[in-house]
């Protein structure tokens, strides 16, 4: 393996759990916090030692032994916090299969259930683990009378074998006595590296989730790549956010396992709440490295509430500040940096990254050293708005700090031939991090997991469903958006003119540009409607007392703003109220997901507009809007392409 060691007595392990024990009998390490937990209501911070969490981890996996076999796969149901991480490592070395899970409310009202039984469906676990409280209450929706449950669902979650946190003694912690024996790697019976050790699900931006399979090799080789890429170490400090269930959130704790470092954490919902406290952890505990999606940045702006808060902001201790879920809009990143540049935020410190759930979760990153200012941000380039996630080797220069066993190529989709610099094309990713597929999917495997260059004799490659392309002498690599997402327009009437591709954000982005003070930022939605149609779903920030005329100005602006700004025209624009354009839970867009709410009538719409051509050449509109009732008035004209019927509340 091509990686630094930070002591050659301490080489790197082959499974992240193996590094557990061996910071704990350090006498350096075993009173040192490896996690931290801030609940934003003013009251001390928990933490868990690494001596703690491997004692922890050792008892944990063997009272799941008790009851489970190794192998099995188990479904984790727990909150966010300190206990759901033993458990993650404790089914780790115990040699599970784990399913970290958001644990959706147990009354399981409004769908909220599907995503669960989808999951029980495609992964059949034996058990799941989760608080004696949740578990009550899922027993009592199983024994609820059958008009009130879906049977079906109520029945595989009666197969399945319920064990409570408190069951495997999670709060006996500080019982367990002394300290467990370091297990050997030759002698360690957890996951091997060759083993599956977790199902992770994609996000489900650009479709139904899908479960992939990750080896605990993979996953640790993953967490290396990244702390390299980071320069991270054990006297690094991190501070996330993020969900603890899957893509970077998962992957910063192992990346703080691997690293030795110190990790502060607290709950998406904290965050949402009250967005000052992110720069307000970055400063209580001098944070040196933490990650955020680039499109929460306005949101810490505009609502962080940075003078108006009691305590002070000091982010001068900042290495790494992470930006995550591409594209990475330049001005977003710039807006930040200003807002924070007085309170000491080193511009150097933007890290635009890239990343998906298939290869781990950690690819690439743009951010190097600041050894000289020209290899950091803001003097790194710019293509088409859009910050680069990726610096590539010179095919002539092999001592690029490119990974050596990581290779990034952009492909054309159609011949499957790598494409000339300055192509856009599809990402395609080989490296150990590679997932081993989609569970069940076997012919989805083959074409996303196993895919080889055309002509020529290659390896495997994973195909990211990402678009990118490559500029510059340093090979910057810009992730420009998703295939899928692609928005592609016939000319009318022209045979002979060629169709012209357009990325959806760029549509998104000049709808909210033009009136950003009544549409709500990253809850703007573009998609096809057929081939020579575009359609726009914007929410607003609010529906009401505002009136006709009002509405059908946005509407007639947000086109007017797109035609102009990307030269695209667009066929309808749909105004609907505030949360009806469906996320993912990292707050990704779903547009696939939008478009069928639309044409199934489960949008919240407040006015619609279609705009179109006439026989002559003439330009002509119509709307429709839902009444105070609910029910809506509309032109006589039909849309012929997305029509929402029904009526609303």
């Amino acid at each position: 393996m091509n990686y630094e060691n930070y002591d050659p007595s301490f080489p790197d392990q082959p499974v992240v759990d193996l590094y557990l024990p061996v910071w704990a009998k350090l006498p350096a390490f075993r009173s040192k916090p490896a996690f931290i937990w801030v609940d934003d209501d003013g009251g001390t911070a928990p933490n868990l030692t690494y001596s703690q969490l491997n004692d922890s981890v050792q008892f944990i996996s063997s009272q799941l032994l008790i009851p489970l076999q190794r192998g099995d796969t188990v479904m984790i149901l727990c909150p966010p916090g300190l206990e759901l991480i033993e458990i993650v490592f404790g089914c780790q070395r115990a040699g599970l299969v784990s399913i970290p899970m958001l644990p959706p409310d147990p009354s399981f009202a409004q769908e909220s259930h599907h995503h669960l039984a989808r999951v029980l469906s495609q992964t059949k676990p034996k058990a799941a683990i989760a608080p004696r409280g949740y578990i009550t209450r899922v027993n009592r929706y199983i024994s609820s009378d059958p008009g009130n449950h879906d049977e079906k669902f109520a029945v595989m979650l009666q197969n399945l074998r319920w064990v409570s946190t408190e069951e495997i003694g999670i709060k006996t912690t500080t019982n367990i006595g002394p300290s467990v024996p370091c297990p050997s790697s030759s002698l360690y019976n957890g996951c091997k590296p060759e083993e599956v050790y977790l199902i992770q699900y994609t996000s489900g931006a650009t479709g139904i989730p899908k479960p992939v399979l990750v080896t605990a090799g993979s996953a640790a080789h993953n967490v290396r790549a990244a702390r390299k890429a980071y320069d991270l170490h054990p006297n690094s400090m991190i501070t996330s956010w993020l969900p603890q269930y899957h893509d970077c959130g998962l992957m910063f704790l192992l990346l703080t396992m691997v690293s030795g470092a110190t990790c502060v954490l607290t709950s998406p919902t904290s965050f949402l709440k009250r967005p000052r406290l992110w720069p307000e952890l970055i400063t209580d505990f001098r944070a040196t490295c933490t990650p955020v999606p680039s499109f929460t940045l306005p949101l810490v702006v505009k609502r962080g509430g940075v003078k108006k808060g009691t305590s002070p902001i000091n982010l001068t201790s900042m290495k790494n500040l992470i930006m995550i879920n591409e594209p990475i809009y330049r001005a977003l990143v710039e807006e930040f940096v200003n807002a924070f540049a007085p309170f000491g935020l080193n511009p150097s410190s933007i890290s635009p990254s890239y990343g998906l759930a298939e290869n781990g979760t950690f690819v690439s990153t743009a951010w190097r050293p600041a050894n000289n200012d020209s290899a950091t941000f803001p003097n790194i380039p710019t293509h088409n708005k859009l910050l680069p996630s990726a610096r590539l080797a010179s095919t002539n220069d092999h001592s690029s700090s490119e990974e050596e066993d990581m290779q990034i190529v952009v492909v054309d989709e159609e011949t499957l031939v790598p494409v000339q610099d300055g192509t856009e094309g599809e990402i395609w990713v080989s490296s150990p991090s590679n997932g081993s597929g989609y569970l069940g999917h076997p012919s989805l495997t083959r074409e996303s997991f196993h895919a080889r260059l055309s002509n020529r004799v290659s390896k495997c490659f994973l195909r990211t469903g990402d678009r990118g392309i490559v500029k510059g002498v340093e090979r910057f690599l810009y992730v420009t958006g998703r295939c899928s997402d692609i928005i592609t327009i016939t000319p009318p009437n022209d045979i002979e003119t060629p169709s012209h591709a357009h990325h959806a954000h760029y549509l998104e982005t000049a709808a909210y540009d033009a009136f950003p003070k009544f549409l709500r930022g990253g809850c703007i939605a573009a998609f096809e409607c057929d081939s020579r149609k575009v359609a726009i779903v914007a929410e607003l920030q609010r529906s009401d007392g505002l009136s006709r005329d009002v509405l059908r100005k946005l509407c007639e602006g947000i086109r007017d703003a797109i035609s102009k700004q990307e030269k695209v025209e667009v066929g309808l624009v749909i105004l609907v109220k505030n949360g009806s354009v469906p996320k993912t839970t990292s707050g990704k867009l779903q547009r696939w997901l939008a478009k069928a709410r639309l044409v199934g009538g489960k949008m919240n719409v407040v006015m619609e507009m279609e705009f179109g051509l006439d026989d002559d050449g003439k330009s002509w509109s119509s709307f429709a809007r839902s009444g105070s009732n609910g029910s809506e008035a509309r032109d006589s004209k039909n849309h012929p392409c997305l029509l929402v019927r029904d009526s609303r509340t």
